[in-house]
Order: C-alpha cells, then structure tokens, then sequence
C-alpha cells in the first residue's frame, strides 16, 4: 500500500461498549498494526438524544484495559480534531450546503406528522412509504419550489431537513474486502437525511466528512453498515472525493450462544455471562451490567477470544499475543458468516492464560484477597501453592477459594465426608498419626510421604483408611491435592495444630 493506512473505531456514547463494537476496534487496531498505520478514536456524538453520561470515558477505558493503544483521536491529540461530532457542527454545515449547490441535496420541508400521514395511508394500501425519486416531486422540498420562496421558508426559520438527491434506477455494483461484489439498485433506496435545521448532521453526512477530512484510507465496521454502503459511495461522488474513498469493509454478526440472531446484552444477564468489556451501570435506571474485567477475566484472554470471533489464522493455533495477532491479521481471513459466540470458550481462554502466567505474578494477583480476608501475604508459599494448583482453574478468584484452606485452618467440616470418612475407629488412628508427625523434621514431599508410607504398610492398613480422614482432619472435606504436598506448604505446626483441633472438634 502506497499510502499509509488510517482506520478508526467511531462509537457513539449511547452505553456501555458492546462485545461487537470491541471486536470492531480490535480488527481496525489489528489492521492498522499488521500495516504500519494509524488507529483513530472518533466519538461520535451527533445523537444527543442518546446520550448517556459517562459512556465516552468507558468507552476510552475500555480500550485501554484491552490493550488496544489509540495513536489519534479523542484522548490522543492530532492533527485533524476536533475528534468529537459535536465539536464539530460548522463544518457539516458547509459540506451540506455544498451539496444542496451542487444539486445532489435539497431542502425538505415536510413535518414529521405530514410523514407520518403519508406512511399510514402507504399501509392501509399494503405499500411502503418510501422517500425517493418516485414521491419526492409531491412533497413540500425545494426540488419543484421557486427559490425565493425557499429563501423566504429559511429566513422565517421554518424547519428543514437536509435530503441526499438519491439517483433514480441506478444500478451499482460495489466492492467489500470481505463480501467480494455487492450489488444495489439506488430506487430500493431512500432520499436519506444529511442535515438538521438544529445544526446537527446525520451519522451519513458527519461519518463521510470526517473520514475524508481525517484521510480514513479503509472503514472496518459491522455488517449492519452494510445497507448504508451505496449512500456512502454515493455521497464521495457526489462530493467529488471518488480518488481518495476509503475501501470498505463490513464484519459479521457475533451471533447468540444458543439459537438464531445477534448477541444482545440481555443475552449475557439471562445467561450468566458479561457482553461488555468492563462492568457498566445505567445512570437512567441503575442497572448493572457484568463485564469480563471485574469476572476475572485477563484482557489478553478476552482479546484472543474476540480476535478468533469471525477471524481464523489459517491454522490450527488458537493462542496468540496481541503482537502475533497484528502480524497475521488480514482481512481477507475474516469469515462473511456471523460467528457464534461461546461462553465455555472464553473461559478456556482464561484458563489458557491463568496456567501460562508465571507463579510469582499470580501470587501478586492472589495477594488483595489474602488483604481483604486479614491474612498475610506470603509470596514464595503463595507462588507454591499456585505452581500446584493453577491447572485446575479458570479465573483467580476460582484458584483462592478453592486454595483457601492452604492460609486458613477449617472451623467446620464437610458433614457428608467427615460422616463417609470419620469412622469409629478414625479417632483413634489419627491420634496414632498426630503422634508420628510429631516425630518428624523434614517436611518434604518426598520424607513424609516414606515414612507415612510405611507406617501405614506396617499397621497393614488400606491408604484411604488413614488418608482420607487425614484430609478432612487438614482441610475439611475430602477434596485438594495430594495431602504430602498440602503438608509441605503449610508445615509441620500447622499441620499437627489442624490434627489436633479436628480430633477435639470431632469427638464422638
């Protein structure tokens, strides 16, 4: 490529940044880095009925939980701002009129009610109403009014809208990176809205502006752009821009877990899983929403998740950096068919993840739940117990509940296992055993193991006869690893502490 490569993630701050719309920014960000160019961050903002407060921050902090460092844009600077659609309202003004100059605009004067009217009547047909080169010669606009009286219409502040002068029977034959040929008809298409008499413009007009003042070189988005793209084409020829039009690019659908259509946020509270990058709340009704973030999930693990959600390497390698994915994105690789998403798979990813950290930075992860419990923080014990434990686990919180007995001796023990376990004649082994660790100094796996061992094999007893209640007696249910391990990490005085406690505690 010849000229360097410009993408941009343009939300709208309408809530909480979707399971899509991440993926959307992950894809430009991939494409940008895989190119050597440039990821821009747009707001943008021209629906001010939607707006929710707070949105854009999340939306800037989501990005940078996941990664995906923004080089331009809001937040970053650059030579192109403001970055942000209301910020930027005389500009589209200007755009707008040029095309009403141009004639490939025109005011329209009609009222919603008159609208309104007109689609009403349309259905009591069986016919849609449609704004377009069929219906717009008898409709109140400037296309068929002497221009005095549009002049005098626009001094009295009448309200108006911009209209897109839609090509009547145009075919179109167009091109999307990752659907090949898409065809369109401009009669199926509407006379769009571009501008509003209270200064604001349509996502239409703003979206194709900006990308043509920021010099966007490729517009990666979702597949419900797709319908939009002929105005979109339309509108750089219009402008005379036809040189320097991005290529597009339109991502599938990430479909639901179980069934047909796109993954919703009501999907993830209905089924117990977040949809949303970080947790969100709704300031409107006070509803909270779960995000990967707080669930424990790593942005590494989240982010291989989504990358493999409608991308594929062309291998069977499944786990990748976010540097990896950069160097192999293409978009020639992303599927045209909706991709449907797995809850149980992103809770693979995160195991993937949990198991290849280094011990000593899981323990540092472990260390705020030994805080908020009271206990102490030991690093080299805690990075033991991880090294023994972490293959079992998806998330850390999982990984220190289960683990908690290592830090706390049990005040209760499991009714069903210490009834199974716990016989007659449990007792009075046990006191046999507290007896023998007291006599023992090395506390390794490998020493208590040998002589438990044989100790066992000289009573000739069954290893589950002594063991099993051993393990309730230390941790309080028949569940952990192997109990020569449990013995080496917590040491010989809590281990006979524990011994003695559950003797006294479980008298008969």
């Amino acid at each position: 490529m010849n000229q360097k490569v410009r993408v941009r993630f343009a939300p709208s701050p309408t809530g909480a940044l979707h399971l899509g719309g991440v993926r959307t920014a992950l894809f430009n960000y991939l494409f940008a880095r895989r190119h050597g160019g440039d990821f821009l961050l747009r707001i943008e903002d021209t629906d001010q009925a939607r707006y929710v407060p707070g949105a854009e921050e999340y939306i800037i902090e989501s990005l940078k939980w996941c990664g995906l460092t923004v080089d331009e844009g809001v937040g970053a600077g650059g030579d192109c701002g403001p970055y942000r659609q209301s910020e930027r309202k005389a500009i589209y003004k200007e755009y707008a009129l040029q095309l009403v100059e141009s004639g490939n605009a025109y005011y329209s004067f009609d009222t919603a009610e008159e609208l309104d009217a007109l689609r009403k009547d349309c259905e009591t047909k069986g016919e849609t109403f449609i704004y377009n080169a069929k219906s717009r010669g008898n409709l109140k606009n400037s296309l068929h009014m002497e221009p005095e009286e549009v002049k005098q219409l626009l001094a009295s502040g009448a309200p108006y809208v911009i209209r897109f002068k839609m090509p009547e029977n145009e075919e179109l034959l167009l091109h999307d990176i990752i659907r090949g040929e898409v065809h369109f008809n401009s009669s199926l298409l509407d006379d769009k809205v571009l501008y509003k008499s209270d200064g604001m413009p349509t996502y239409h007009l703003a979206n194709i502006v900006d990308d043509h003042l920021m010099r966007i070189t490729h517009v990666i988005r979702g597949e419900e752009w797709l319908p939009s793209l002929p105005l979109h084409v339309l509108l750089y020829r219009a402008f005379g821009w036809e040189d320097t039009m991005p290529r597009f690019a339109h991502l599938p659908l990430i479909l639901k877990p179980v069934g047909n259509g796109k993954l919703s946020k009501r999907d993830g509270n209905k089924m117990g899983f977040p949809v949303f990058p970080m947790e969100f709340t709704d300031p409107a009704t006070g509803e909270k929403w779960h995000g990967y973030k707080e669930d424990g999930y790593f942005p590494e693990a989240f982010i291989n998740m989504l990358a493999l959600l409608g991308w594929n390497p062309g291998t069977e390698q499944e786990i990748f950096t976010l540097e990896e994915l950069a160097q192999l994105f293409s978009l020639e690789h992303v599927n045209k068919s909706g991709a449907r998403f797995n809850p149980d798979k992103a809770k693979w990813f995160n195991h993937k993840y949990l198991i290849a950290k280094p011990d000593a930075e899981l323990a540092d992860l472990i260390a705020p739940y030994l805080q908020a419990d009271g206990l102490a923080y030991d690093k080299p014990k805690v990075e033991r117990i991880c090294a023994l434990m972490k293959e079992r686990y998806n998330f850390v919180s999982e990984l220190y509940e289960d683990c908690r007995f290592f830090f706390v001796a049990p005040t209760e023990y499991v009714e069903k296992d210490a009834k199974k376990y716990w016989k007659e004649d449990a007792p009075a082994l046990m006191r046999e055993l507290t007896e023998l660790l007291k006599s023992i100094d090395d506390y390794s796996f490998a020493n208590t193991e040998k002589i438990i061992s044989a100790w066992i094999t000289e009573k000739e007893l069954g290893f589950g006869k002594v063991m099993n209640p051993f393990r309730v007696a230390i941790i309080g249910a028949a569940k952990g690893p192997h109990m020569f391990d449990v013995m080496e990490i917590i040491g010989k005085e809590e281990t006979i502490r524990r011994m003695e406690k559950a003797l006294e505690a479980m008298k008969n």
